[in-house]
């Protein structure tokens, strides 16, 4: 097993807004729809805090492509619309093993570490999303970022 610092964590359904990037760098196109749809609802002011930022590969990287997809999800309030590229999802939640780390550099390594510690643990594979919470969506430096990344698991 490795000395990774692992919880279990039960995620419950959220109501979020999502927006979804796509090329070689779609995090940073993601990233700029989600802040021009936050601005516009008045909801700059507690990202990253009250409403949370989850992000995963949508569709994954494919060999021989630079090209795949990131997706956005912010939780919002009940009365927020989805607006232009940016909708508006509900996420059903669900069971997922937990890990934080710093630095954007380190979130390749740090998924290897965590799937490894799934396959050594009494926990199964989830078949929900992956998710990466960056919990300062606002940094603008990367080796600053910090993370929390959930692997969904079944007990």
């Amino acid at each position: 097993m490795s000395d990774l610092d692992v919880r279990i964590v039960s995620l419950e359904p959220m109501r979020v807004a999502s927006a979804l990037g796509f090329g070689p760098n779609p995090e940073e196109l993601a990233h700029k729809k989600m802040l021009a749809f936050l601005q516009a609802n008045d909801l700059l002011e507690g990202y990253g805090e009250r409403y949370r930022h989850f992000g995963f590969n949508n569709p994954s990287p494919s060999a021989g492509s630079p090209n795949y997809g990131y997706e956005i999800w912010v939780t919002v309030p009940a009365d927020v619309l989805g607006q232009g590229e940016v909708e508006i999802k509900h996420f059903s939640g669900g069971l997922y093993a937990v890990t934080h780390f710093e630095n954007l550099e380190n979130i390749g390594r740090v998924w290897h570490e965590l799937v490894a510690w799934r396959e050594h643990s009494p926990y199964q594979r989830g078949q929900h999303q992956w998710l990466e919470n960056l919990l300062n969506p606002l940094e603008t430096d990367p080796t600053r970022y910090v993370f929390d990344l959930y692997l969904p698991v079944i007990a």
